[in-house]
């Protein structure tokens, strides 16, 4: 078990402390990791739904990020993740590297979107039609998101990821894909002066609900210390040995 050296909950990921002994890995200016670290939280601890109501199970989480949900019964736990990262991608204005691919393949891209492409069902299939006007603003990008999320999942969002190494990062997600699956992401690194390393984790949940800080079933301290080696339990599902990924 670790202790924590000062258990709060501030405004950002990356004022949780570390436990004794550990501190946060060092991140390029300008990368994923860095950014993730920098990730509001609410001073409310309650994980609410999409619809406004509380979520039942409310002895998951540790802390819940300020991150917006949407209205509907959509950002669930593959869509959270990509959330964070096109979020991520948007902030800094790489628009181009905003792409995601259907689970039937097709690919979504933001710079397409921008442009007017739209994505239809034709059978069961998504086709790509030029039908609306060039957009620009946080409400084209939502719509974006909203039209991912409809039609992207576990599924897609595995393929897509390449291998996770032999340690784990920020910005790395543990996936299983399937109907149901899961996927959780990696928000913070830390590492003793044994090369030995703890993270934190977020997800989303069905149904879709607040981004969250999750606590660790097996300590008093949210962080984790699995190697990629290792399966990982956490509070809502358990994951096998093997399953981390990166975005490329």
């Amino acid at each position: 078990m670790f202790l924590t050296a000062l258990y709060i909950i501030s405004l950002s990921t990356g004022a949780i402390a570390t436990p004794q002994g550990y501190q946060r890995i060092p991140q390029p200016v300008g990368s994923f990791g860095e950014w993730l670290r920098k990730t509001t939280l609410k001073q409310d601890n309650t994980v609410y739904l999409y619809n406004g109501r509380p979520k039942s199970n409310q002895s998951a989480q540790y802390a819940v990020l300020d991150i917006p949900v949407g209205k509907r019964d959509l950002q669930q736990c593959a869509d959270a993740v990509m959330r964070l990262y096109a979020e991520y991608r948007f902030a800094n204005g790489q628009y181009n590297r905003i792409v995601f691919h259907a689970t039937d393949g097709t690919k979504m891209d933001y710079e397409g979107w921008r442009k007017g492409d739209r994505f239809v069902l034709s059978g069961s299939r998504l086709v790509r039609k030029r039908s609306a006007r060039p957009c620009d603003t946080r409400a084209c990008f939502e719509q974006y998101l909203q039209t991912v999320f409809s039609y992207a999942g576990t599924l897609s969002l595995q393929r897509e990821l390449a291998p996770g190494g032999n340690a784990v990062n920020p910005g790395d997600v543990f996936i299983q894909g399937g109907s149901p699956g899961h996927v959780v992401i990696v928000m913070d690194v830390a590492q003793n002066n044994k090369g030995e390393r703890v993270f934190l984790l977020a997800q989303s949940y069905m149904p879709a609900q607040d981004i969250h800080i999750l606590k660790n079933p097996a300590s008093s301290s949210p962080w984790y210390h699995n190697t990629p080696q290792q399966a990982l339990q956490t509070p809502e599902w358990d994951f096998p040995a093997g399953s981390l990924r990166s975005f490329k």
